[in-house]
């Protein structure tokens, strides 16, 4: 608790504030290694034990391991539209409108469109993302 307090007050950050980043962020990509091994194994003992896409549980001591099978239906879209438009069932298709914002981009860099007139319509969307490498001094 008193790490992140004293991480939030601060605005400098030390060489071994980004060791440790460094560090922990290293040893997480292990864990996660060891832990996607651990997870194949279960799985292949479950396969073997229960078949392969069954749910199944496993107990060991004081742990059990329980496997739940999620299923979800997707459709070919384009598939689905032509099989539908041949069975005359329109009613079923989805007309859906979206800008073109390609063209859109296009049309303001040409003068066709004033960007202006979008302003209140654009958003943009960032994202952080952070990598701390050692360097070899």
């Amino acid at each position: 608790m008193t790490n992140e307090l004293e991480v939030e007050e601060s605005v400098e950050i030390s060489e071994e504030v980004l060791k440790k980043y460094y560090d922990l962020n290293n040893q997480k990509k292990v864990l996660e290694a060891e832990m996607n091994q651990i997870k194949k194994q279960i799985h292949t003992y479950l396969d073997e034990s229960f078949g392969k896409e069954q749910k199944g549980e496993v107990k060991r001591g004081k742990y059990k391991a329980i496997r739940t099978i999620r299923s979800s239906v997707n459709y070919d879209e384009e598939k689905t539209v032509q099989k539908l438009e041949e069975l005359n069932l329109e009613d079923l298709i989805l007309q859906v409108k979206r800008p073109d914002t390609e063209k859109l981009e296009a049309a303001i860099k040409i003068d066709l469109v004033k960007e202006d007139e979008f302003v209140d319509c654009k958003t943009n969307k960032l994202s952080q993302a952070l990598t701390v490498k050692e360097l070899s001094l």
